[in-house]
C-alpha cells in the first residue's frame, strides 16, 4: 500500500484531512493561551512575573500536545501519571501569584484528565477541576457572575479540548483506515484473480494434455480421429485464451450446462465412464457460473488425483435450489498431495459458493469413492449482512486443502 490519499468513496462526508485536523487543534490551543497572555498582560505584572508566565504557558502548551496526540491514551500509566503531575503543578501554582487571570489553564488539564483517564474516573476528575475554580474569583472577592464565569469557561475549555484532540484522532484513524480498506480492495482482486486463473488453467491444461496423450496414441492407427482430436485442442485453447482475458477484466461467466458438455467429452477421452443426469431451469448468472466452476475443479480433481474408470454427474432443481453432485471411484483414501503447489480448489469451490448463499460438501464412500456436492440458490438473494461477512472471509488467505478427488 502506498502512501498516496485515497480518494473518498461516493457519498462519504467531506471529512477535514489529518494535517488539518491537527491545525485546528493547535490554533484552539493557541487561541485559548493567547486569551491567558492578554489577561496577564493586562494585569500589568512586572517583568520578572511575565516572563515566568510566558515560560509556564510554553511548558503547558507543550504537555497538551501530548496529551492531545495520538495513541497518548496507550502511554504507560507512569508517564501519564508524570505529565498529567507537571500539568496540575503549573496550572495551580502560578495561581497563587497571577490569581484568577491564570485560571483559563485550568480547562487545559480538565481536558487532558478526559483524553487519558478512564471514563469513570475521568469525568468526576473532570467535574472536580471546574469546581475548584470557584475558591480563586472567591478569595479574591469578586462578583458570583465572575466566579460561575471562571468555572464555566474552565469545563467549557475542558470539553473543546478533549472534542478537538479526539476529532483529530478519529480523523487520523478514518484516512487509515480508508488505506487500510484500498489495500484489502487491492489484495481481494488479486485473490479472485488467481482462484479464477487456477479454476481455469487447471482444468484447461488437463484436458489438453489428456487430449495430447490420446492424439499420439490415435496418430499411428486412426490419422482422421487424431485429426478431430487436434480440432478440440484447438477450440480449448482458444477458450483457455479467452478466459484469462476475462478474468483480468472480471467479466467472467460460466454455463453449467456448456461446462457439463464439455466435461463429458474430456472423461470420456480419458476413458471414464460418465453417467450425467440434468434437470435445471434458467438459472441466475451468478449461481450458474459458480455451480460450472465447482464441475470444472471436480472435473481437475478427479483427472489429477485419482483412477477413476466411472463418474457421476447430476445437476437437479428443486424447491427453489440446484445441487451439483459428482461422484467418482478411483480414490485412494490414504492420498495426500504433499507438494508446495498442490493448490486450493476445494477451498476455492467454498469461497465462491459461500458468496452465492451456497455450501459444499466433500466426503469419501466405500470403495475408493469420492463424492462432492454443491448447493445453491437458483435465484440470488443476499442479505447485506451475509454478503460482507462472506466478503470478510474472502480477504483472508484461503487454506490448503486435500483436493482428494
Amino acid at each position: 500500500m502506498t502512501g498516496e490519499a485515497t480518494s473518498p468513496p461516493p457519498g462519504a462526508p467531506d471529512l477535514p484531512a489529518p494535517r488539518l485536523a491537527r491545525i485546528i487543534l493547535t490554533f484552539a490551543l493557541i487561541s485559548y493561551l493567547g486569551i491567558t497572555v492578554i489577561n496577564l498582560v493586562g494585569a500589568r505584572l512586572d517583568s520578572f512575573s511575565l516572563v515566568t508566565s510566558l515560560i509556564c504557558l510554553s511548558l503547558i502548551f507543550l504537555l497538551q500536545l501530548r496529551h492531545s496526540g495520538t495513541g497518548a491514551r496507550q502511554a504507560p500509566a507512569r508517564h501519564k501519571a508524570v505529565t498529567l503531575g507537571s500539568q496540575a503543578l503549573l496550572t495551580y501554582l502560578p495561581i497563587a501569584v497571577f490569581h484568577s487571570q491564570w485560571g483559563a489553564m485550568a480547562g487545559f488539564l480538565s481536558g487532558s484528565l478526559l483524553l487519558l483517564l478512564p471514563g469513570r474516573v475521568a469525568w468526576p476528575a473532570y467535574g472536580v477541576v471546574g469546581l475548584t475554580m470557584l475558591i480563586p474569583p472567591t478569595l479574591e472577592g469578586l462578583s458570583v457572575q465572575e466566579t460561575i464565569y471562571l468555572c464555566q469557561s474552565t469545563l467549557l475549555t475542558g470539553l473543546v479540548v478533549y472534542g478537538l484532540s479526539r476529532m483529530a484522532a478519529l480523523v487520523q484513524a478514518l484516512h487509515d483506515t480508508r488505506g487500510e480498506l484500498a489495500g484489502m480492495a487491492v489484495t481481494k482482486e488479486r485473490l479472485r484473480f488467481a482462484r479464477d486463473l487456477h479454476d481455469l488453467l487447471g482444468y484447461s491444461l488437463s484436458a489438453i494434455t489428456l487430449k495430447t496423450e490420446l492424439i499420439h496414441r490415435l496418430i499411428p492407427t486412426h490419422p482422421r480421429r487424431a485429426m478431430e482430436e487436434i480440432s478440440e485442442v484447438l477450440t480449448i485453447s482458444r477458450q483457455s485464451l479467452a478466459d484469462v482475458r476475462a478474468v483480468s477484466s472480471g467479466l467472467r461467466s460460466m454455463s453449467l450446462v456448456q461446462e457439463l458438455h464439455s466435461a463429458q467429452s474430456l472423461l470420456e477421452a480419458a476413458d471414464v465412464e460418465v453417467q450425467a443426469e440434468v434437470r435445471i431451469a434458467k438459472l441466475n448468472q451468478q449461481v450458474d457460473t459458480v455451480l460450472a466452476a465447482v464441475l470444472r475443479e471436480a472435473v481437475t480433481n478427479l483427472l489429477r488425483h485419482s483412477r477413476a474408470g466411472f463418474c457421476s454427474i447430476e445437476a437437479i432443481q428443486e424447491a427453489g435450489w440446484v445441487r451439483l453432485s459428482v461422484s467418482n471411484d478411483g480414490v485412494d483414501p490414504a492420498y495426500r498431495d504433499v507438494s508446495p503447489h498442490s493448490g486450493s480448489g476445494l477451498g476455492n469451490l467454498e469461497a465462491r459458493l459461500r458468496t452465492a448463499s451456497g455450501k459444499l460438501t466433500a466426503t469419501h464412500g466405500p470403495g475408493g469413492t469420492f463424492h462432492l456436492v454443491a448447493e445453491a440458490p437458483a435465484s440470488l438473494v443476499r442479505k447485506l449482512a451475509d454478503l460482507e461477512e462472506n466478503e470478510a472471509q474472502d480477504a483472508l488467505p484461503t487454506p490448503t486443502k486435500d483436493p482428494a478427488a
